[in-house]
């Protein structure tokens, strides 16, 4: 080791959610794990998800019928293998996940009998949701962080950053490219490190804080993907972001998420002076699909003039929001807002990413020993929308095939011997003393995204925005060459590679589907595919 900046793992696990700490977990038995989070352990979008997640439990509901929701719910642009090897998993990646020690709520049928609580969401034809109250992620996030920690073979380095990860090829090594591990940025002691690995996965999560309004936690910021994209990785189906149709409009609460199941059972969206809206936009009302519901919510705000519009659960009894609800019936109080007698104000905001880093169905990307597993990946589930509750589930399922395909190529990896790997070099730049340039540029893009590449999309809009992307980029890559790397840097580095390649694959997309709505092509092209963009 050198003074510290070298580690060694058989495998490098980027990123700290359901995703990250699954397949850690699951290969802990036979390698050494490096688990790198960017904050503190717990600090990803798994923590904040409230919902549930999606697996047939209830003996009237079907494999058949989760499949048929999912490929509704994508709009046309689903992969219907990776739906139906994802709807068949669903269950044993559940039970795995409840032996670890996962506590979801039961209730007690008519024969006095305990079973799973299962409530519905948008898109779902059947009660199939498995929830903890309205505090699943937490649930999911702790059972699996409690279990990562007690184990001998897993590190966990909190509050570092992948900077980039290391190739056969970037090195100029002979023969086939691979990846070899990764430089990792340690926040507190403020330097780069390299992490050497056999293996290194990807489970960053997604990249909604390249939108001004998000429900993401601020690490969200696409670091997975764009480190994908400059070692050469195909993405598909980026301009696919998902809009959560209910985030809390209130000036002390920015990202908090109010979630589908509060629509699921039962609550009204209603505009200023009361009124119910979403019958008037699809038959489905408040059950549509998110992207439905979003556009619906942006329409009626843009016609009247309106900062938000209202979701309304107080015609339900206390003790059922109380009970159902008892996360956002806190927070909303200590905001001064009383669920069970007032509607609470709404916007959407961005919320995933339905695009990502190309797999199969192993989690393998184009580069041989990288894989991509959770939001950060897209393995042809989502389509054109994600369906309510199936991201947790994608994070589980496509974390546990990871593992099963690494542990079948562990030995023959091990018995090779892993080149020396440079360390990282930073003798020829400086300290920078210009933060207000990062800040700008952050800001700006930020803005023009949400603007110009949101929920409502026009070619003029992402021409225009397209213009900025690429000011920006020559900007930040002439800064990122000449000043130390920071957090902030690092992150709009990867933010703005992102918002590029979600701004060219909807300007090739000349149709209106799913999450993708433009005003220049309103209709459904007769045929359609992912959109697919290749850095060769």
């Amino acid at each position: 080791m050198n003074q510290g900046l070298e580690h060694h793992a058989d495998l490098l696990v980027i990123g700290s959610g359901a995703a990250g700490l699954t397949l850690a977990l699951k290969m802990a038995s036979q390698a050494k794990v490096i688990v790198i989070a960017k904050g503190k352990l717990k600090e990803g979008s798994t923590y904040y998800a409230q919902g549930g997640i999606a697996a047939v439990f209830d003996e009237q509901d079907t494999i058949e019928s989760h499949v048929a929701d999912t490929l509704v719910a994508g709009a046309g642009l689903c992969d219907e293998k990776a739906v139906e090897f994802t709807a068949r998993e669903a269950r044993a990646a559940l039970e795995w996940l409840i032996r670890k020690g996962a506590d979801f709520d039961q209730e007690t049928d008519s024969e006095g009998q305990s079973r799973y609580h299962l409530t519905r969401e948008g898109g779902h034809s059947h009660r199939r949701i498995l929830h903890a109250a309205d505090a699943t992620g937490k649930e999911v996030q702790q059972t699996l962080q409690a279990q990562a920690l007690a184990h001998p073979n897993i590190t966990v380095l909190e509050r570092f950053n992948a900077v980039d990860l290391i190739t056969a090829e970037k090195l100029g090594l002979e023969g086939d490219n691979r990846v070899l591990g990764a430089y990792v940025w340690n926040r507190d002691k403020e330097q780069v490190e390299t992490v050497r690995a056999r293996f290194v996965a990807l489970a960053t999560g997604g990249a909604s804080k390249v939108y001004q309004y998000t429900s993401n936690p601020d690490i969200a910021s696409g670091d997975g993907i764009a480190m994908a994209w400059r070692a050469g990785c195909r993405v598909a189906n980026m301009e696919f972001n998902q809009f959560h149709p209910t985030c809390l409009y209130h000036p002390d609460a920015r990202n908090f998420l109010l979630t589908e199941a509060l629509r699921g059972e039962g609550a009204l969206l209603r505009r200023p002076d009361g009124t119910r809206f979403m019958p008037d936009f699809d038959e489905r009302a408040e059950l549509a699909p998110r992207d439905v519901v979003a556009r619906a919510i942006d329409y009626e705000m843009k016609r009247l003039g309106a900062d938000c519009m209202y979701l309304d659960i107080s015609h339900k009894s206390a003790e059922f929001i109380q009970h159902h609800f008892p996360t956002i019936h806190e927070r909303c109080l200590e905001l001064g807002i009383d669920i069970t007698k007032e509607p609470i104000p709404v916007v959407p905001a961005a919320h995933y990413t339905c695009g990502g880093v190309m797999t199969d169905l192993d989690g393998q990307t184009d580069l041989p020993g990288l894989y991509a597993i959770g939001e950060v990946a897209y393995t042809g589930l989502h389509g054109a929308n994600r369906m309510a509750s199936n991201s947790l589930l994608e994070c589980l399922v496509f974390a546990r095939a990871a593992a099963r395909q690494m542990k079948a190529g562990l030995a023959e990896a091990k018995s090779e011997e892993l080149p020396p790997l440079p360390l990282w070099d930073e003798s020829q730049v400086i300290n920078s003393d210009e933060h207000v340039v990062i800040a700008h540029n952050w800001h700006e893009l930020r803005l023009f995204m949400w603007d110009y590449v949101g929920i409502v999309r026009t070619d003029k809009r992402l021409q225009r925005a397209l213009r900025r992307v690429e000011m920006l980029k020559s900007e930040i890559h002439e800064y990122y060459s000449g000043f130390k790397v920071s957090n902030d840097l690092l992150e709009l580095r990867n933010l703005v590679q992102v918002a590029e390649l979600i701004v060219r694959c909807a300007m090739a997309r000349k149709e209106s589907r799913g999450l993708h709505y433009t005003l220049d092509y309103p209709e459904l092209l007769p045929e359609s595919g992912p959109t697919i963009l290749s850095p060769r």
